[in-house]
């Protein structure tokens, strides 16, 4: 505690008490101790009374003067309260309840102006305080007790309502590329019997060894352009089919419109069938050129069976970063991994399919940060989750990172309608929510708050006005000593 000059005797008496309202309706025996115990002490103006963090020995009443409340957020002093009102109290507050969460001031309480405050020591107050009112003390700690145990089963709730939204989005995003996997192996199987089939029928057209050595080699530069295939527009694909169709009739092949399709999608050309062409026979042509096609269509479907269990696998590392399983529960992390595994968690719910495009723009050179990787995880899902609700599935959602003095920035905005400046000064409050009874448990901006602000010394901010809702979360770049 800053150095407080105490003037002596220093002391109220009970006549002088009794003007206070938190001791108005005492005894002449409780009003007696109060005079006995409490120190009248002065603080000269910009010293600190109380500071946060430091033992809780003294529960204070001002007495004169102004006085500032502030809170350590982020590695600045926020003030919360300026006040010159007598009698108001400050320090420990909650004296009457003795636990590890008590023993600390929670805010750092500065005189503005000098000022005069009584002070009663925390301990010997809470002893005395529990004989007068034996029972209020008990239902004030059955209610701090209460409100305790609720708010960590609904935060626990939240946090698995929130898994269970994400878990039915990735396995609706795993269903799609497996499904995709096994019609593409049940077509594969298909075609490599009809491939084996045409094999036969040039083999049985007396096809000469030079011819099949050009056919074969006709097939691997096939196999390279389906690989590399590029994208077309439909028009493009429409002219490609029609000048391929052309030569396939007049070549005499049946089913053009069939087979046209097959070779534009793999990316071939006129030029490519001209060079079958030169190396089949007339009797061959129809046969080679059915066996290509074949090819063609193969290749393909490995190419979309490999796409889909690479989507797969993306989505399961997605999974395995998110929930941080087999990671050290605090250590050094690039933001970017747990904001890029969460939007892949959101898969279902953003995207040009969803109508919400995503925006990223990340500062790629940002510093490695200490974290709690899977509890930052959390903050990003119940962020975004409100977002999209915001935006009723049309909007931009854009994640932003960047660098601000000695922390690390992730700012989240959605073009939603915007908070009123009346919800907006809610937000963080437990169990305050605009959803619709039993959508919402009012406690996701409340962890997320105590995430970044007790747990990482970071900070949480929201502007928002029609079409431009943000929130930024700031996080230290440096680890605390002694953590």
């Amino acid at each position: 505690m800053t150095a407080i000059e105490e003037t002596a005797p220093a002391r109220l008496t009970p006549e002088e008490l009794r003007t206070l309202f938190l001791f108005a309706e005492l005894t002449d025996e409780q009003l007696a101790w109060v005079a006995e115990h409490g120190d009248v002490i002065s603080v000269p103006a910009g010293e600190n009374i109380v500071a946060e963090g430091e033992p809780a020995d003294c529960f204070h009443v001002l007495l004169s003067g102004t006085l500032a409340m502030s809170r350590l957020v982020g590695g600045d002093n926020v003030e919360t309260t300026r006040t010159d009102q007598r009698g108001v109290y400050f320090g420990a507050v909650q004296f009457y309840v003795v636990d590890e969460t008590t023993e600390e001031y929670p805010a750092s309480v500065r005189a503005i102006t000098d000022c005069t405050a009584l002070a009663l020591p925390a301990r010997e107050f809470a002893a005395e305080f529990s004989r007068w009112y034996p029972m209020a003390v008990h239902l004030l700690e059955g209610l701090r007790l209460g409100m305790k145990r609720g708010n960590h089963v609904l935060a626990e709730r939240e946090r698995l309502l929130a898994l269970g939204r994400l878990s039915a989005g990735l396995t609706h995003e795993l269903n799609n590329p497996a499904a995709a996997a096994g019609r593409a192996a049940d077509a594969l199987r298909d075609k490599v019997a009809g491939m084996r089939a045409k094999l036969a029928m040039i083999a049985d057209g007396k096809i000469a060894g030079d011819q099949l050595k050009k056919l074969v080699m006709a097939q691997d530069e096939f196999v390279k352009k389906v690989r590399h295939a590029p994208s077309l527009s439909p028009l493009e694909a429409t002219d490609r089919e029609d000048e391929l169709g052309e030569w396939l009739d007049d070549h005499g092949i049946e089913g053009s419109w069939d087979l046209a399709p097959v070779f534009v999608a793999g990316g071939l050309g006129v030029e490519d069938l001209d060079a079958v062409y030169a190396a089949a026979s007339e009797t061959t042509l129809e046969g080679a050129i059915r066996w290509l096609a074949y090819t063609v269509e193969t290749e393909s479907l490995l190419r979309e069976i490999l796409d889909a269990t690479t989507r797969i696998s993306d989505l399961v590392l997605a999974a395995k970063q998110y929930s941080q399983m087999d990671r050290a529960p605090h250590r050094f992390i690039d933001v970017h991994e747990g904001l890029d595994a969460t939007l892949v968690m959101f898969g279902r719910k953003l995207g040009a399919e969803a109508g919400i495009g995503i925006v990223k723009e990340y500062d790629r050179t940002l510093p490695l940060i200490p974290a709690y990787p899977a509890e930052l995880n959390q903050v990003w899902t119940n962020i975004i989750d409100n977002a999209v609700d915001a935006m009723g599935g049309k909007g931009t959602l854009t994640v932003r990172t960047g660098r601000v003095d000695e922390c690390v920035f992730v700012e989240i905005g959605d073009t939603g309608p915007g908070i009123p400046p009346d919800v907006r000064q809610k937000i963080f409050d437990p169990f305050f929510t605009t959803k619709p009874v039993g959508r919402g448990t009012g406690l996701g901006l409340d962890v997320s708050y105590r995430v970044v602000v007790n747990r990482h010394r970071g900070d949480i901010t929201v502007t928002s006005q029609p079409g431009d809702t943000r929130f930024r979360v700031r996080l230290p770049i440096t680890e605390e000593p002694g953590s």
